[in-house]
């Protein structure tokens, strides 16, 4: 091996004995003390196979205590090509879905090792010598690191390219129908089982509403929140379609999830992209995906519309809307019930505030702003102008009805 300082410096001595020499003599032993190590604080490499473990991993662990053996040898140089090792191996990690973390933390790992071993009984006349080795560290750590990452993220951002593609693709072959055989269907990929169909509309965000770059970045991180929050719940990364005032999202699972755990989902996502999130969610398998999409749309329309609180709604929660809100001459008629309260906004707003809280007189006036006997005296003119009476059990079907049309056709002409 040349020494490109050779004749300037002599060699490196911690304890009486030669740095390199002594560091690449013990190289068998420590690879095996580094991989023990590994294995026990790191769970992904515990769940690695054993003969990766034992070979890949083995190998360029003992690669790199060789290169840090020659670095201190020739006093910190290293030529790119010594890297090109380390660059393959975190190439296959990115591969392997290895996260970066971990491949960072087992290097630094055999980094501890190797400086414990080589300093072990350093004496106060080796100072010099131990400054030296650690400056040749840092700065072989330094550009280890760098190499590492930059491999890591090139090939992860190559992959990631073409799982977006693939994810677009197949979700594009879902809300088309597409039979599971259609070329459609991205090359090495098939459909889940079964599909939480989501419609979501997502709140604006306070920072959204700034000008400038803040308010685009605040957007993208709504929406990478709620990605992330779907990818934990799914297991896999979801099929989404997403921007900042919401869209749809198809999460894969064997079987039907729980109601309440799509309710948390909610939740969850709701704290994590702090907006309030209001979505509709049905269980479909891959060829049932565009109807639940549709039917999803209207719940979502029908939520904000009727006025509802933000959260997840299933068709069961809308029925009665879901099902007056179909055009027909029925539901004209409805809303023509309600026509004489037209010239009266005042009413109208009382009748909705006094089914909302349960007709209960009181409460309706603390939610006016009103007197209780103003509540009793509008109560009565409703039922002069309509001919239906809110406190006639007989008469409240009808009157929900009415209301439910009117928000479907609008006003009555």
């Amino acid at each position: 091996m040349t020494d490109h300082n050779e004749g300037a410096a002599p060699p490196l001595t911690i304890a009486g004995r030669p740095v390199a020499g002594y560091l690449r003599a013990r190289v068998p032993s420590l690879t095996r003390r580094v991989v023990d190590r590994l294995r026990t604080e790191l769970p992904v490499y515990a769940e690695l196979p054993h003969e990766e473990v034992a070979g890949d991993i083995a190998d360029i662990v003992q690669h790199n205590l060789r290169l840090f053996a020659d670095v201190i040898e020739q006093h910190g140089h290293a030529d790119d090509h010594r890297f090109a090792f380390q660059r393959e191996s975190a190439a296959q990690r990115a591969e392997e879905g290895v996260p970066l973390d971990a491949i960072l933390s087992a290097y630094h790992l055999g980094t501890e090792l190797s400086w414990n071993e080589i300093t072990e009984g350093a004496r106060p006349a080796d100072l010099a010598d131990l400054q030296a080795a650690l400056a040749h560290l840092m700065s072989f750590q330094r550009r280890l690191i760098s190499e590492v990452t930059a491999a890591y993220l090139e090939t992860r951002e190559v992959l990631d390219v073409q799982q977006h593609h693939d994810r677009h693709s197949l979700m594009t072959a879902l809300l088309a129908g597409d039979p599971p055989d259609h070329p459609a269907y991205p090359a090495g990929t098939r459909p889940a089982p079964l599909y939480v169909v989501m419609t979501l509309t997502l709140d604006r965000h306070p920072d959204e509403g700034r000008p400038g770059p803040r308010a685009r970045v605040a957007a993208r991180r709504k929406i990478r929140r709620v990605q992330s929050t779907f990818d934990r719940f799914a297991g896999e990364p979801a099929l989404t379609a997403l921007d900042a005032f919401g869209g749809t999202a198809l999460l894969p699972a064997d079987s039907p999830p729980a109601w309440d755990d799509l309710r948390e989902l909610i939740t969850r996502t709701a704290r994590s992209a702090d907006v309030p999130v209001t979505a509709a969610a049905a269980v479909a398998e891959p060829a049932g995906v565009p109807d639940a999409v549709a039917q999803n749309t209207e719940i979502v329309d029908l939520v904000a519309r009727t006025g509802r609180a933000p959260g997840l709604y299933r068709l069961a929660d809308v029925l009665l809307d879901y099902q007056l809100s179909r055009p027909g001459e029925a539901l004209t008629a409805l809303a023509c019930l309600l026509r004489p309260l037209e010239p009266k906004p005042e009413l109208l707003q009382t009748l909705e505030t006094y089914l909302r809280q349960d007709l209960d007189r009181r409460r309706t006036a603390t939610a006016l702003h009103v007197h209780p006997n103003t509540v009793d005296y509008r109560i009565r003119r409703i039922t002069q102008l309509i001919g239906l009476s809110p406190a006639r059990p007989a008469d409240l079907p009808r009157i929900n009805a009415a209301l439910v049309a009117r928000r479907s056709v609008g006003p009555a002409q």
